[in-house]
């Protein structure tokens, strides 16, 4: 996934009993966002932030769609949990991971593994990725892609 590239025709799972496709959101801007793991200090961090400005990302014609690898019955416990108003997908087989080039060789305790890597999409009403961020760091990354949104 590089800018200018298309949004994937992607459909998975999502939190409120939904399957949600990524072109489903034409005519909006678009934030797709990957965390590595529900529950998790910087992915709860990220996901409040996210939940504290939603408002204003709608009052910038944008949808945030926040994606990882755990189940939907994981991400509605989250979700509810936290209060997060926007929805989560499962993406259990990678499937938009692999698309989005964001599964990345990390390491933990000296293990190494095939993990996550934080990265935040943002597309404009037409499809098209404007842009991205890689290895993101939580702390005001959520206000970072409003004001890009906003810019669209």
């Amino acid at each position: 996934m590089k800018i200018g590239d298309k949004v994937p025709d992607i459909s998975l799972a999502a939190t409120g009993g939904k399957t949600i496709a990524l072109r489903d959101h034409l005519g909006k801007n678009l934030v797709v966002y990957f965390y590595p793991k529900d529950n998790t200090p910087g992915c709860t961090q990220e996901g409040i932030d996210l939940r504290d400005l939603h408002a204003d990302f709608l009052d910038a014609n944008t949808v945030v769609l926040g994606v990882s690898r755990d189940s939907v019955r994981s991400h509605e416990n989250f979700a509810v949990k936290f209060g997060l108003n926007f929805p989560l997908l499962a993406d259990p087989e990678e499937k938009a991971c692999k698309a989005f080039d964001v599964m990345q060789e990390k390491t933990l305790y000296g293990k190494k593994y095939l993990g996550v890597d934080r990265s935040t999409f943002l597309f404009d009403a037409k499809g098209v990725l404007r842009h991205e961020w890689r290895s993101v760091k939580v702390k005001g990354h959520a206000g970072e892609v409003l004001e890009a949104a906003k810019t669209l």
